[in-house]
């Protein structure tokens, strides 16, 4: 190789050295910019905790989703949505009655709110709705509402997120649009979420601006399906409860007893009367039941009145076992499946009181 093909050749070199180096300089230059901007501005706006917030519901992951929203004061205003109205179209309470009633709501919102919040952290933690147990004051009807009813009527379970939509800024405010739609009518709705800037300059969601228009807007679609529902199982229902009284006298005949301890004639026939007539009449039922198509917003009712069933069924059974095998243990599992079944018998005809209630409401279509 002569000198100058040589020298051209060392020039060819510094030269891709120098273009190289430069593409490296560009490249890490871009990257510190992205990396300021991602961490020192773009972390700090509203689309940012929306996002944030929106994958921690997909990701059941609690602690993003609480860093960016704000829990306490969303579910303080969506409560006083809920219930600022409950009862304004119940006809059968006096003006004192509803009075009352709205002051025990308020007196009662600790806890409430604090029980919505947990059952929401709670679901990003497990996957899973779990109702509060144990001894905690919400279980059952301690409290003096039902609160698994509550949170049904909040439309939190059945509401799901679809897309985030537009965000327009105001200073330390913002609010954004989030599409959802509600599960069981399948209506889709745009939520508009209000967003406040904390003093480090994050951002957090901090209430639903417009959750009463979309109450408004599901309860009646699901009121009137529930209503047709309600109307289309009437006979069903009526008839079988009709044989379930006759049913419910000759138990009560049976189970007569001034020793306070049953023979084992009256034994054999409750045993028979349970096995051979009331569970074979409670499947009856409920295969009619089944048998009568759901409108999509009497899905909830028509669930409940299947684990009704299900559960008197096993109520039943397992005091069989008790009477056959004079097993203590076998009595309490009953007693305790006969509150259960209870419980949710007075959710149901909660639901059908609402309903014939809410007849009353303008906007039912």
């Amino acid at each position: 190789m002569d000198d100058y093909t040589w020298q051209k050749t060392l020039q060819k070199r510094r030269s891709n050295r120098h273009r190289q180096s430069l593409f490296l300089f560009l490249l890490l230059g871009a990257i510190i910019a992205s990396a300021i901007w991602y961490f020192g501005i773009y972390t700090r706006t509203p689309e940012y905790a929306l996002q944030q917030a929106m994958n921690a519901i997909k990701n059941n992951d609690a602690a993003t989703f609480q860093q960016n929203v704000n829990l306490d004061l969303l579910t303080s205003n969506a409560y006083d949505d809920l219930t600022v109205d409950l009862f304004a179209y119940d006809s059968t309470l006096t003006p004192q009655t509803k009075v009352l009633f709205e002051k025990f709501y308020v007196m009662i919102k600790p806890q409430l709110t604090n029980g919505v919040k947990e059952t929401i952290l709670s679901r990003l933690s497990r996957d899973a709705w779990i109702l509060p147990g144990g001894i905690d004051i919400l279980k059952g009807r301690q409290l003096g509402i039902d609160f698994e009813r509550f949170l049904e009527r909040s439309q939190l379970r059945n509401t799901t997120f679809v897309s985030i939509g537009s965000i327009s800024h105001n200073g330390t405010t913002a609010t954004a649009e989030l599409n959802v739609i509600e599960d069981y009518t399948q209506t889709p709705f745009t939520l508009e979420l209000v967003m406040e800037e904390n003093h480090d300059g994050h951002w957090q969601i901090a209430y639903i601006k417009n959750y009463k228009d979309y109450l408004n807007t599901i309860a009646p679609l699901q009121n009137k399906d529930i209503a047709d529902y309600i109307a289309a199982t009437q006979d069903i229902v009526d008839n079988s409860n009709r044989e379930f009284l006759q049913q419910q006298q000759r138990f009560k005949n049976l189970t007569k007893t001034s020793s306070g301890v049953l023979s084992e004639g009256q034994k054999s026939e409750i045993r028979a009367l349970l096995l051979d007539e009331v569970i074979p009449s409670l499947k009856k039922r409920q295969q009619k039941l089944d048998e009568i198509p759901v409108p999509p917003g009497a899905f909830y009712l028509a669930r409940l009145r299947q684990q009704s069933t299900e559960i008197t069924i096993k109520t039943w059974q397992h005091y069989v076992k008790a009477l056959r095998e004079d097993k203590p243990v076998e009595f309490e599992t009953a007693e305790t499946l006969h509150k259960q079944q209870l419980e949710i018998d007075l959710r149901i005809e909660d639901i059908i009181k609402h309903t014939a209630v809410s007849k009353n409401i303008p906007n039912i279509p």
